[in-house]
């Protein structure tokens, strides 16, 4: 009882259930992906039809981004983040199910990727506010801290993942589906139990209205789109650029692709969170934008699959600081944003993870199915952060 007692009154449990909100999230974009060229020969789905259920997963979450900027404040953050991590569970289970009883097995899935992505939109608009208002010092770490969770998440399902496909085959996948939709079924338990905070503004609360009157809120808003761009147009093609264009099996490729990506990007934000206060966030995330462009570069045009992988897997370093890094700025340049500011940003994000993967596989369709043309395509976002980045005024942040 005391333990109980103790998850209820510490807000150190609060931030735990948000970490696993974050690796739930990393769950409902990771897996599905992992599957794609199963889902195309096993439903006999093309390019563009695959495409499509990364498109709709996000613009579903940005959707939910959209509506949360006045709605989540009425219902309130607890019945929320439970309500999000519910859709998480009935998404996860759905895509095991579904396809099996429709009678359309794509259809089946994307009416699970609905049912999660309600969930995940919901998610990542609530856990950075519910972390912000928790007592804590030295905020910015403790963002990047926390996103740095969604990367170990994403880790976590790859490594998992293929493991399980090596030891029990990928036929089987359905249940490893079914097995994922435990971490959010844990979380909802969690989320009743542990302290939720109010924020505490320190400045005066600014308006919507007069949010998006300032230049400075749509710079952000631009470099947000393209920090999520750049990051899921990667990470959401890895798996199957590797086995395609790299020609490496899919147990190489799932590795040495989207773990590695995940594994480097966590670490650059685990890596910020310690030296936050000694590296300024405009020069690193100015350096991290020109990392990322030389990564697509090397991914497209290199001839040897162990550089194009070593490129991708660097990407994921150098899109790290991008997504916290934002939020950071914004927190910096726009005080009293409150909710409405993170709702937005979030929107603008899943914007960018909508439309980098997008990008990719419509301009991969459009050549022939050639993945290396659809990475070079989404170059085009790392370059707009680099722009982005040199048109804030520096305001001495760290």
């Amino acid at each position: 009882m005391k333990r109980f007692s103790n998850i209820k009154l510490q807000y150190e449990h609060t931030i735990y259930a948000s970490y696993l909100g974050y690796i739930t999230q990393a769950i409902i974009n990771n897996f599905a992906p992992l599957l794609f060229l199963t889902f195309a020969s096993s439903y006999d789905l093309t390019l563009d039809k695959i495409t499509l259920i990364t498109t709709i997963n996000f613009t579903v979450q940005l959707c939910v981004d959209l509506i949360s900027t006045k709605l989540l404040d009425r219902v309130g953050y607890r019945v929320s983040i439970i309500c999000a991590h519910i859709f998480a569970v009935l998404g996860l289970l759905g895509l095991a199910i579904l396809p099996d009883i429709t009678g359309n097995p794509y259809f089946g899935i994307l009416i699970s990727v609905v049912f999660y992505a309600i969930g995940g939109g919901i998610i990542e608009v609530l856990i950075s506010p519910i972390v912000e208002a928790c007592p804590t010092t030295k905020k910015e770490a403790a963002m990047s801290l926390l996103h740095s969770f969604y990367c170990w998440g994403h880790v976590f399902v790859v490594i998992v993942s293929a493991v399980f496909f090596k030891v029990f085959g990928i036929a089987n996948w359905k249940i490893l589906s079914c097995i994922w939709a435990i971490v959010p079924l844990f979380n909802i338990v969690y989320f009743s139990l542990v302290p939720i905070y109010v924020v505490s503004e320190g400045h005066k609360k600014i308006s919507i209205g007069k949010l998006l009157k300032q230049k400075t809120f749509w710079l952000i808003i631009i470099i947000m789109i393209c920090a999520g761009a750049s990051e899921q147009a990667m990470s959401q093609w890895a798996s199957a650029f590797a086995e395609s264009a790299l020609n490496v099996p899919k147990f190489v490729g799932d590795l040495a692709g989207p773990c590695a990506f995940a594994l480097s990007m966590g670490s650059a934000r685990a890596i910020y969170a310690k030296y936050s206060d000694s590296v300024p966030l405009k020069k690193m995330m100015m350096g991290s934008a020109f990392l990322c462009i030389m990564c697509y570069a090397v991914t497209v045009f290199a001839s040897n699959p162990i550089m194009g992988l070593i490129g991708c897997a660097i990407c994921g370093f150098s899109v790290g600081i991008f997504w916290p890094g934002t939020f950071s700025i914004a927190a910096l340049r726009l005080p009293g944003g409150g909710t409405a500011m993170y709702a937005l940003m979030a929107l603008a994000g899943d914007i960018g993870c909508a439309s980098g993967p997008t990008v990719v596989g419509m301009v991969a369709n459009a050549t022939g199915e050639n993945l290396k043309a659809g990475l070079l395509a989404a170059m085009f976002f790392p370059i707009t952060i680099a722009i982005g980045i040199t048109m804030i005024k520096d305001r001495n942040e760290h």
